[in-house]
């Protein structure tokens, strides 16, 4: 360094902003912890909770289906090893918001009678990130059974030739994945809904919690789970 050039201070942020540091500006953690009711708006301490909660799984919801969606656009152009990893990060998304629906059960069904009165018709079927991901199912799908149609084979085929297609069978794996942790997701929060606030009533959008609990066993791949009974039989015919 020449002796007239000073030394960078890193104390100082660099991006645009106002915010104190770079880490927050690029963050933009001013208006992210903004986003909660302060304490001063709670009808309960626990409010917080719930939105932190419900805010984060948004963003966790948010990663999943775009990786998603770019999983689908990479099957489509042929590069199976790209959507893998995709997919991979979006079931580990998916398994990240199950794990936060743990938090909503510290909350005492009694008290949460107060939180309720003040999310008018507010539902989980509202939830931006899972009306995005189911839209992105289909799409999946339909990538998936052209490359498999590309390679001249059955879906059973993907199966029973796994080993010299193995793309193919792990992206059909990677499928029934996300499924499954979807399905994971749907008994969860079933179980969550009727831990607190009961399994035999009517939600905040007028929808019986039943109805969740019938909701559980939807599938976004049915045919990935049928081929599993076609196989079953296949090696009963030819034992």
């Amino acid at each position: 360094m020449e002796p007239h050039e000073a030394a960078e201070d890193y104390s100082q942020p660099v991006l645009a902003g106002n915010a104190a540091s770079d880490y927050e500006r690029y963050l933009n953690t001013d208006e992210l912890l903004a986003l909660q009711k302060t304490a001063d708006e709670w009808v309960h301490r626990d409010e917080l909770l719930f939105q932190v909660t419900h805010q984060t799984s948004e963003l966790w919801l948010k990663l999943a289906w775009t990786d998603a969606d770019e999983a689908a656009r990479l099957i489509e152009e042929g590069d199976l090893r790209a959507a893998l990893r995709l997919l991979r990060r979006s079931v580990l998304c998916i398994r990240f918001v199950i794990g936060q629906l743990e938090m909503l059960e510290h909350m005492s069904p009694w008290e949460y009678q107060e939180i309720r009165k003040v999310l008018g018709h507010g539902s989980g079927f509202d939830s931006p990130g899972w009306n995005e991901l189911r839209r992105v199912f289909p799409r999946l799908g339909q990538a998936f059974h052209a490359a498999r149609r590309e390679a001249g084979l059955s879906l059973a085929e993907v199966y029973t030739q796994g080993r010299e297609h193995e793309h193919l069978y792990q992206l059909a794996e990677a499928l029934v994945e996300l499924d499954e942790q979807a399905q994971f997701w749907r008994l969860r929060h079933y179980q969550v809904v009727a831990r607190v606030i009961g399994d035999k009533v009517v939600g905040t959008q007028g929808t019986p919690v039943e109805l969740l609990g019938k909701l559980v066993s939807k599938t976004a791949f049915p045919e990935l789970w049928e081929v599993r009974n076609e196989l079953t039989a296949l090696s009963k015919a030819t034992s």
